[in-house]
C-alpha cells in the first residue's frame, strides 16, 4: 500500500514536472524554451518511470539536466497572471482563512507519520494533497488554476528545485567512499583524541562545516558522525543518543549560512524577489553562530 501511494505521489509531481515543459513548448516567445522543455521532460521522466530505469541511465539524464542548468539553458517560463488589484481584493477576501492549509499540511504530516506505516514521504505527500484540497475548497479554484499556480511556483524555483536531492544523494556517495575515514585522519593530526572538549568542538563545528558544504545536514551527518563524532566524542563515554540529537541539529546551523541549501535560503529570496539573494543567508547568521556556540556547550555537558 505505502509503495503504491509513493509511486502515485511521485507521478503527481512528475507531471507537473512535464507540463511545465509543455508549457514551455508552447509558448513561442519563450527563452531558451526546448532547453527549459527539455529539462522539466527529462525530470518528470525520472519521477515516474525512475524505478524502472536503469540507474546509469537515470545518472546520464541527470547530467543531461545539469549541463542545461550550467549552460543556462532553463529559463523561467512566462504564464499570464491576475491583475494585482485581483490579487489584493482575493486575499482581503480571504483573510486568516490562508494559515489553514499550512496547518493542515502540518497536522496531517504529523497523524500520517506517527500513527501508520504508509512513511515519512507518503506523509509529507499525503498531506500535501490534503492542504491543496483545503485551499481549493476556499479560494474556489480549479484544478486547472492550481496546476497552473504549480507550474508557475516550480519554473521560478528553478533548477534549484532538485537541489536538496542531488545532495542528498551525494552524502550517501561520500559516506560509501570513505570520506569519514579520511576526515578522521585528518582531524587525528591537529586535535588529541582524549580531549573531550576539543572533540565536541571538532563534531559540532565539523557538522556547521560539512553541511554548508554539502547544503543538508542529514548528508553530513553519517560522513562526521564516522569520521569525527565516533572516535572523538563517543569513545570517550558520551551517550550516542543525546550527541549524535545535538549533532544533527547543530548542522542545521549550518543549513541556515550556506547558498547550497537552496530550498532553504535561495529559494525564498527568489520567490520574495529580494534585491539581496543572499539576504535570507545574511539575517540567519548572528543566529546560526549563537546557536552554533549553545549547541557545543549542551553537548559537552549533556552527553557526558
Amino acid at each position: 500500500m505505502a509503495e503504491i501511494l509513493l509511486f502515485i505521489i511521485y507521478t503527481i509531481i512528475g507531471l507537473i514536472s512535464i507540463s511545465l515543459g509543455v508549457f514551455s513548448l508552447v509558448n513561442k516567445g519563450q527563452e531558451a524554451r526546448w532547453g527549459t522543455a527539455l529539462f522539466w521532460f527529462i525530470l518528470g521522466i525520472i519521477f515516474i518511470f525512475g524505478d524502472y530505469i536503469p540507474a546509469n541511465v537515470v545518472g546520464g539524464l541527470i547530467i543531461v539536466m545539469a549541463i542545461l542548468s550550467a549552460t543556462k539553458q532553463v529559463k523561467m517560463v512566462h504564464f499570464e497572471t491576475t491583475s494585482e488589484a485581483f490579487k489584493k481584493e482575493s486575499a482581503q477576501k480571504i483573510g486568516n482563512k490562508l494559515f489553514i492549509p499550512a496547518l493542515v499540511l502540518a497536522f496531517l504530516a504529523f497523524v500520517i507519520a506517527q500513527f501508520t506505516n504508509l512513511g515519512a514521504y507518503n506523509a509529507i505527500g499525503l498531506s500535501g494533497i490534503g492542504a491543496l484540497i483545503i485551499i481549493m475548497m476556499i479560494s474556489k479554484s480549479s484544478v486547472k488554476e492550481a496546476n497552473l499556480e504549480a507550474n508557475r511556483l516550480l519554473s521560478q524555483v528553478g533548477p534549484t528545485a532538485i537541489l536538496p536531492q542531488i545532495l542528498a544523494a551525494l552524502g550517501t556517495l561520500f559516506t560509501v567512499a570513505g570520506v569519514g575515514d579520511v576526515i578522521a585522519n585528518g582531524v587525528s593530526q591537529i586535535i588529541p583524541t582524549h580531549n573531550i572538549w576539543l572533540g565536541v568542538i571538532a563534531y559540532c563545528v565539523g557538522m556547521v562545516l560539512f553541511t554548508a558544504v554539502m547544503g543538508n545536514a542529514f548528508a553530513a551527518f553519517s560522513v562526521i558522525t564516522a569520521g569525527i563524532g565516533v572516535p572523538f566524542v563517543f569513545n570517550l563515554g558520551a551517550d550516542p543518543v543525546i550527541a549524535g540529537s545535538l549533532a544533527l541539529t547543530a548542522g542545521f546551523c549550518g543549513t541556515l549560512l550556506t547558498p547550497m541549501a537552496a530550498n532553504f535560503n535561495i529559494v525564498p529570496a527568489s520567490i520574495l524577489d529580494l534585491k539581496n539573494q543572499y539576504g535570507v543567508i545574511k539575517a540567519q547568521a548572528p543566529v546560526a553562530i549563537i546557536m552554533l556556540v549553545i549547541h557545543i556547550i549542551l553537548m559537552r555537558y549533556l552527553a557526558f
